[in-house]
C-alpha cells in the first residue's frame, strides 16, 4: 500500500506514551499512512512496548545516540515515503478524522505548500481548553497571529507541533533547526513562510489532544526567560514590530515572572518600546504577568474561556520523563 501520509514521532524515554500516540495515529480513519517513529538513542523499553503494536504501518527507527528530538525528527521526514507529513509529539495525541480532514483541506489550498493546523484540546490537571480560540484574519501577518493576544488568556492564537500537517517537500526545503533548545514551532513556521507558496490553512475541527501541564519536566515549561529574549532578538527580521513588542511582554515576561527578577521587567518593557510597538494590551499584559500568580491566571482562564464537549475517555499513563512537548 502506498502511503498517502507519513506520520513522524520522535521519541525518548517514553514507551507508555508514545504507544499511546502511535496507536492515535494506527486508528485513523484514513488507512493509507506509515507511522514512523524515531527512537532518539537506544531504549530497550521503548523498543518493547513499540514491538507490542502488531501494524505493518508501522515502521521504527533507532538512533545510534541521543542527538535531541530536532534530528529525530528530521530523521523521521527524511525516511518518510509519503507527499505529505503530518507531525505528532510523543505525549500527544489525535482524534480519528485528524488527517483524513487535514489531507483534505491541503488537496483544496490555493497554495502550493499549505501548512494545516487545527483546533486542539489543551488538556491540563486544572481543566480543558479548546485552542485556539481564533483563526488568522486575511490581511493579518502570521506572527502577529501567533503573538499579539487581543484578549488577556493565552491560547488565542495558535499552531502547535502535533496538529502541522505539510509538504515534505517543504520540510526537506526548512527543516527543523538543530541549534535551538525550544520554540521549535514557532521558529519553523517563521522560517517556512519564508519559502514562495507557503501558506497557512486550518481543519475547522477539533483533531487534537495536547497534554500540557502535568509535572513532567520539559524544556518548553522551563523559566529560562533569557534564552526565549535572544531567540526572538535573532528571528526580528521575521516578525512585525508589532508582534515583537508582544512576544516580549507576554511570552518572555511570564518566564521572567516566574524568577521574580525585576530587573528583567524593565529590560523587556524597554526593548518592547525601542524595537517593537507595544499597544496598551500589551502593556496592561505584561504587568498581570508580574502582578497576578501564575495559578490564579490559569483560574481565570479556564473560568471564561470555551471548554470542549468531549475528550478522549482511555486512561492516562503513568508520567514519564523524557520529550518536551515541542515549542509553545
Amino acid at each position: 500500500m502506498e502511503p498517502l501520509v507519513s506520520v513522524v514521532i520522535p521519541t525518548y524515554c517514553r514507551p507508555l506514551l508514545v504507544k499511546r500516540a502511535v496507536m492515535s495515529a494506527l486508528a485513523q480513519t484514513l488507512k493509507e499512512i506509515e507511522v514512523i517513529v524515531v527512537i532518539d538513542g537506544p531504549q530497550l523499553e521503548t523498543r518493547t512496548a513499540l514491538s507490542e503494536i502488531d501494524d505493518f504501518r508501522l515502521r521504527v527507527i533507532e538512533l545510534p545516540t541521543n542527538q535531541g528530538c530536532r534530528v529525530a525528527r528530521n530523521t523521521g521526514v527524511a525516511a518518510a515515503s509519503a507527499k505529505w507529513v503530518a507531525s505528532l509529539d510523543d505525549d500527544d495525541e489525535w482524534m480519528p478524522q485528524k488527517l483524513e480532514m487535514q489531507l483534505e483541506t491541503a488537496k483544496l489550498s490555493q497554495y502550493k505548500f499549505p501548512i494545516v493546523s487545527c483546533y486542539l484540546i489543551a488538556q491540563t490537571p486544572q481543566g480543558d481548553s479548546i485552542w485556539p480560540r481564533r483563526f488568522p484574519q486575511p490581511s493579518e501577518a502570521l506572527s502577529e497571529y501567533l503573538f499579539v493576544r487581543k484578549t488577556l488568556f493565552q491560547g488565542e492564537g495558535l499552531i502547535q507541533s502535533s496538529t502541522i500537517f505539510t509538504a515534505k517537500e517543504l520540510l526537506q526545503k526548512v527543516p527543523f533547526s538543530t541549534t535551538i533548545q525550544r520554540h521549535d514551532d514557532w521558529d519553523w513556521i517563521l522560517r517556512a513562510m519564508t519559502v514562495e507558496g507557503v501558506g497557512v490553512e486550518f481543519a475547522p475541527e477539533v483533531l487534537s489532544i495536547w497534554h500540557i501541564g502535568d509535572g513532567r519536566p520539559t524544556l518548553s515549561s522551563s523559566n529560562n526567560w533569557q534564552f526565549s529574549l535572544d531567540w526572538i532578538r535573532e528571528k526580528r527580521h521575521l516578525v512585525t514590530p508589532r508582534a515583537y513588542s508582544s512576544f516580549l511582554l507576554a511570552e518572555v515576561s511570564a518566564r521572567a515572572a516566574r524568577t521574580r527578577d525585576w530587573k528583567a521587567f524593565f529590560l523587556l518593557l524597554w526593548e518592547a518600546i525601542r524595537f517593537g510597538r507595544p499597544k496598551p494590551m500589551d502593556i496592561f499584559l505584561c504587568l498581570g504577568m508580574w502582578l497576578i500568580p501564575t495559578e490564579k491566571r490559569t483560574w481565570l482562564r479556564l473560568l471564561f474561556t470555551k471548554k470542549p464537549k468531549s475528550v478522549l475517555c482511555e486512561q492516562t499513563p503513568p508520567k514519564e520523563s523524557g520529550y518536551e512537548s515541542v515549542g509553545v
